[in-house]
């Protein structure tokens, strides 16, 4: 992603609209049709993750079986600062956090058990608490993320 976005023809299109979509408006490129195309594109890939997330990893359906992980993966993007490669290192550290509860739980540790299936809510809370204070800014954002053009 970190190539694609930096070095491809599409990936510049979809950061020039993302950071200014008059100077790409300016290009002659149509802001409708990338965020239109990008959306469909994050949809098929979320829809891939939650299918694998589904079929393979507990093996059966069950109910609930995100519990919340939509969040945390908003958290992850927001805490890498919208950067491929620190997302990696991010999703490597809620993946521990995630791991955490079934790992202690396997070596015998039953004390906490809650409280370390908990693990990686509470870091998403805290993460999200020291990144989207007021006194921090929020470098690495795409420049139009929450205008309205």
């Amino acid at each position: 992603m970190h190539w694609f976005f930096k070095s491809t023809r599409w990936g510049l299109l979809i950061r020039a609209v993302g950071d200014s979509p008059d100077a790409a408006r300016a290009m002659g490129v149509s802001i409708f049709k990338v965020r239109l195309l990008s959306v469909i594109a994050g949809s098929f890939l979320a829809g891939i993750g939650g299918a694998s997330l589904s079929l393979y990893y507990p093996g059966l359906w069950t109910e609930r079986i995100s519990s919340g992980q939509g969040l945390m993966a908003v958290a992850l993007v927001i805490f890498a600062r919208w950067n491929p490669i620190q997302c990696l290192w991010a999703s490597l550290l809620f993946g521990g956090a995630q791991a955490l509860g079934p790992a202690l739980q396997s070596v015998g540790i039953k004390e906490g058990y809650y409280l370390f299936n908990a693990a990686p809510y509470i870091l998403t809370l805290v993460i999200m608490i020291f990144t989207c204070s007021p006194k921090r800014s929020l470098t690495g954002a795409p420049g139009a993320l929450g205008t309205d053009t």
